[in-house]
C-alpha cells in the first residue's frame, strides 16, 4: 500500500473507466479488458471503476455490473502489475446511503481495490454532521479517495466547512475536486492546507480546468506560515480518451510546477483547447446529456467500442454531438492518439 499512496502523492492520470456494451446493452467483456489494456499501455498510473463514467446504474440489481467490472479491471492490472515497477493504484467507485456505501466497499476491498472514490450524491438530504459521520463509516473500511461531484450531474454542495473535517479523517488518501467551479474548487483546497494534511494528494477533477489546474500554486497562510497546495494529478472522464496525449500533457504540467517556472504560452493556448474539446465530449451545450455517450464515441471511432451504447437507451449522443466532434478533431489533432491506438488495438482486443 505504501507504494501505491506513494505514487499517488507523486502525482498520475488516472482514467475514469467507461463501460463496454454490446447492441443489445450486454456487458462485452473483451472490449471491457481491451479498454483497461489501452490505459495500462498508455501509461495510465491507475484506474477508477465503478464511477461515475462507468455508469452508477451497473448497481441495479437487474443489471448486476458493478462485481463483474470491477473483477475485470483487477484482473487486468494484476497483468499490468508483473511488468511494472510501481504497481497500479486501484480505485473502486462507492456510492449509496451508509449501508449500501460500507456494503461496496467491502466489496472493493475484496475484490482487491485499496481505495474507495466516495460519491455523496445520495445523500443530497443530509445535513453536515451527517454527511461525516457516514465518509467515517466507509473510511472504516476502504482508504477514501474524496469526491466533489458537480450538481449538474448528481453532486451536491459541499461547504468548505465539510472538506475542512473531511481531511481530519485519517484514513483519507486523496481528493478529486470536481465541482468544475473555481469558487468550490477553492474551498477545498483550503480546507486541507488548513488541516495541515500533507499527505493527502489532490486531483483535478475539473474536467473544465484540467490543464490549469495542474499548473496553479495555491499559498495560504496557516498559523503564520505559508502553505502551498498543488493538484499533482488528474481523476477525469476526459482522460478516459486520448490518454496516451494526456500523460503527455500531465508530465509537461508536473514539470512546470516542480520546478515552480513560468507557465509557457503555449501551455496556456492548449489549456483552452483541452476546455473546448471537452466542452464537446461531455455535452455542456446541452447540460451535460451527452457526456458518457461523447466519450464511447471517441472510442467507437477509434475502433475500442463497437458503439455508443448506455444502460439507459434514452442516453444518447445529443443533436449536433458528432459534427462538433468531427471539428474538434480536425482542429487539435495534437491532443489526440488515434495513431496509438491504432498500432496496439488488436493486441488490446486479443483473447
Amino acid at each position: 500500500m505504501l507504494r501505491i499512496l506513494t505514487s499517488l502523492q507523486q502525482g498520475a492520470v488516472i482514467p475514469a473507466h467507461p463501460l463496454a456494451l454490446d447492441a443489445n446493452r450486454r456487458l462485452d467483456e473483451r472490449r471491457q479488458r481491451a479498454l483497461s489494456r489501452y490505459y495500462v499501455a498508455a501509461g495510465a498510473g491507475g484506474l477508477a471503476i465503478g464511477v461515475h463514467t462507468t455508469q452508477f446504474a451497473i448497481r441495479d440489481p437487474k443489471y448486476g455490473l458493478y462485481q463483474p467490472v470491477l473483477d475485470l479491471a483487477r484482473e487486468e492490472m494484476d497483468r499490468a502489475d508483473a511488468k511494472r515497477t510501481n504497481p497500479m493504484i486501484r480505485i473502486a467507485g462507492i456510492c449509496g446511503r451508509t449501508e449500501q456505501a460500507v456494503r461496496e466497499a467491502m466489496c472493493a476491498q475484496d475484490a482487491g481495490y485499496s481505495i474507495g472514490l466516495l460519491s455523496l450524491s445520495a445523500m443530497r438530504d443530509a445535513d453536515e454532521d451527517t454527511l461525516i459521520a457516514h465518509c467515517r463509516a466507509v473510511a472504516d473500511v476502504i482508504h477514501l479517495f474524496g469526491f466533489y461531484l458537480q450538481p449538474a450531474v448528481g453532486g451536491c454542495r459541499l461547504p468548505h466547512s465539510f472538506w475542512r473535517r473531511f481531511a481530519e479523517i485519517e484514513n483519507v488518501v486523496a481528493i478529486k475536486i470536481a465541482p468544475f467551479n473555481r469558487y468550490q474548487t477553492f474551498d477545498v483546497v483550503r480546507a486541507v492546507a488548513e488541516a495541515g494534511r500533507h499527505d493527502i494528494a489532490l486531483y483535478t477533477g475539473n474536467d473544465d480546468n484540467i490543464v490549469l489546474d495542474l499548473l496553479t500554486p495555491y499559498r495560504f497562510n496557516v498559523g503564520g506560515k505559508t502553505i502551498e497546495k498543488r493538484m499533482v494529478g488528474g481523476l477525469l472522464g476526459h482522460w478516459a480518451v486520448w490518454t496516451r496525449q494526456a500523460v503527455v500533457l500531465h508530465a509537461a504540467c508536473r514539470r512546470v510546477a516542480e520546478k515552480d517556472a513560468p507557465v509557457p504560452p503555449d501551455l496556456l493556448a492548449l489549456a483552452m483547447e483541452v476546455t473546448d474539446a471537452n466542452a464537446v465530449l461531455f455535452d455542456t451545450a446541452n447540460q451535460f446529456a451527452g457526456c458518457i455517450p461523447g466519450i464511447h464515441e471517441v472510442l467507437r471511432r477509434q475502433g475500442l467500442l463497437e458503439g455508443v451504447w448506455c444502460l439507459d437507451p434514452n442516453e444518447t449522443l445529443s443533436p449536433g454531438q458528432s459534427e462538433e466532434m468531427d471539428r474538434i478533431t480536425k482542429a487539435y489533432p495534437h491532443l489526440m492518439d488515434d495513431t496509438f491506438v491504432m498500432e496496439h488495438r488488436r493486441e488490446w482486443l486479443a483473447g
